[in-house]
């Protein structure tokens, strides 16, 4: 962790250096992490939009052998194997992922910008508006559900983007910054995937 944390400070410096500005840094580092980590991204989100697709089989399913959860926990495997799919393949990637993030976290959150941006008066200090925590909870949301492909975590859609907002109030203005950056480009992400597996969809469009 202390390797990637003074490899991402030396980044962010670096990406000041270019651009003049620590807002344009963050947002810089912040798309150069996600290109980094696009491979693993690609294939969490091919196995989100997999699960997706089942979802209307699965939830017929359900219904079907709702008195008999054996049954249907045999009948969601079979379904899995016939299409191929691994119900566990986005969690690996996700892991993977985490030091890397823990690390920018820790980075960003720690960072003495002393400069502004845009309306922001200093980057270390948190959203006098509150503009950038209500960006945090609407593009979680929207990321939210554009990936979730299970209609029992529709609950975790409400309560996670509230309480990313809420502690967003507190936080650096910089690391909220990220936060919204990073959703952004996931959201762009994931749009594109799903109309790459769903070809005759983005066709008609």
């Amino acid at each position: 962790m202390g390797y990637l944390e003074t490899g991402l400070r030396w980044l962010l410096q670096f990406f000041y250096d270019v651009s003049g500005s620590y807002g344009l840094a963050i947002i810089l580092l912040t798309i150069a992490i996600r290109l980094i980590l696009a491979p693993l991204t690609l294939s969490q989100s091919k196995s989100m939009e997999a699960m997706k697709a089942l979802q209307p089989e699965m939830n017929a399913l359900q219904q079907k052998y709702k008195d008999n959860p054996e049954e249907y926990q045999r009948r969601v495997m079979e379904l899995y194997k016939e299409h191929n799919v691994n119900p566990l393949s986005g969690c690996l990637p996700m892991l993977i992922q985490l030091p890397f993030l823990w690390a920018l976290f820790s980075v960003l959150r720690n960072f003495d910008f002393g400069t502004g941006f845009l309306w922001l008066t200093s980057l270390s200090e948190p959203d006098p508006l509150y503009i950038l925590p209500v960006l945090s909870a609407l593009t979680t949301y929207t990321q939210m559900i554009m990936t979730s492909a299970d209609a029992s975590q529709k609950s975790m859609m409400f309560i996670m983007p509230i309480f990313i907002g809420y502690i967003s109030i507190s936080f650096p203005a910089g690391l909220v910054l990220y936060w919204v950056v990073s959703n952004l480009f996931s959201m762009g992400q994931q749009y594109l995937i799903a109309r790459r597996m769903s070809p005759q969809e983005g066709g008609k469009a």
